[in-house]
């Protein structure tokens, strides 16, 4: 290894509730070891015991003021970056993330209207300035999306219809203004699987193999 550091890649799977992020982080995180990575597979808010806490703060009340949402939200990633990312990305692992960043930018920043700036601002400072190496964004429409959703919906779940439209309208802005790829996620578990797979292909070859 020339005695250079192996730094990981950092993916993160991002869209509405229902999309299916969490199905494809899974599914990418098989086909990643397949190929001889390392892989940690993780979500937002959580991924740590702190985390786990603030996402029941988060998702099982009923009332979270805008900006106490933005700020638990960075609080958790924080934790999330300094406890569990960026050792595995500093291992040689892959990352693998169900929500990072961009979930700030469109619920918080823009859904909810609290600025981009501002949110983005508070995110570089809780996360070291931490960029995903690719940010997939899962596409579905809202009929389809609703038919997903949890039975047992949580406090973003419970939102209304124009709420996670405005989510998806969202995405699909900063998608086209930042360069986050965005693949269609209304088709079967497989077809989707593959078709985020083909846009992270082009990473492997610039990551080398690790065990963790």
């Amino acid at each position: 290894m020339g005695g250079e550091p192996v730094i990981g890649r950092f993916v993160v799977l991002e869209g509405g509730d229902g999309c299916g992020k969490s199905t494809q982080v899974g599914l990418l995180g098989d086909r990643l070891r397949g190929h001889g990575f390392g892989v940690v597979e993780t979500r937002e808010p959580g991924g740590t015991t702190l985390g786990d806490a603030i996402r029941a703060l988060l998702l099982d009340g009923d009332s979270v003021a805008p900006v106490a949402e933005a700020l638990l939200m960075a609080a958790d990633r924080a934790q999330h970056v300094g406890e569990m990312v960026r050792p595995a990305l500093e291992s040689g692992a892959w990352v693998v993330a169900d929500r990072y960043v961009p979930s700030s930018l469109v619920y918080q920043g823009l859904v909810r209207g609290l600025g981009i700036d501002e949110v983005e601002r508070v995110n570089a400072w809780a996360t070291g300035g931490l960029e995903p190496d690719l940010v997939v964004v899962l596409d579905v429409d809202d009929v389809v999306a609703e038919g997903r959703r949890a039975p047992q919906a949580d406090r973003m779940e419970r939102e209304g219809d124009g709420f996670h439209a405005e989510v998806r309208a969202a995405y699909r802005r900063l998608a086209a203004e930042r360069g986050w790829r965005v693949v269609d996620g209304t088709g079967a578990v497989d077809v989707v699987s593959d078709a985020v797979f083909a846009v992270v292909a082009p990473l492997l070859g610039a990551s080398g193999a690790t065990d963790v």
